[in-house]
């Protein structure tokens, strides 16, 4: 399949990047993610080792639309929980102190 990554066109085949990644230790996700063979890997590591290109030098959306279309899966990263809202020094004073006993 021909595809685009980086303004260069890549004709990339699933055997392909099986064959690309054999071999290759996953690092760790902190991102989004793709499924190759047993091993979830990095996005952007999959990406660079493919096209040979630095990682800043194409999006992970761009990797996971060739590698989508390609039949692999694609996980997309979670999205960050809000902050718990801040306690007062009142409300951290008193968690602090914890219940009395027998209220």
């Amino acid at each position: 399949m021909r595809c685009v990554i980086a303004r260069f066109p890549f004709d990339l085949t699933k055997g392909g990047v099986l064959e690309s990644m054999k071999g290759v230790k996953p690092e760790p996700i902190t991102a989004e993610s793709v499924v190759i063979g047993r091993r979830a890997y990095p996005v952007k590591q999959v990406g660079a080792v493919i096209t040979r290109q630095d990682r800043r030098d194409f999006t992970a959306g761009e990797v996971i639309r060739a590698l989508s279309a390609l039949g692999f899966t694609c996980r997309t990263s979670d999205p960050v929980p809000a902050p718990a809202a801040a306690l007062t020094p009142l409300e951290q004073a008193s968690a602090m102190l914890g219940t009395p006993a027998g209220v």
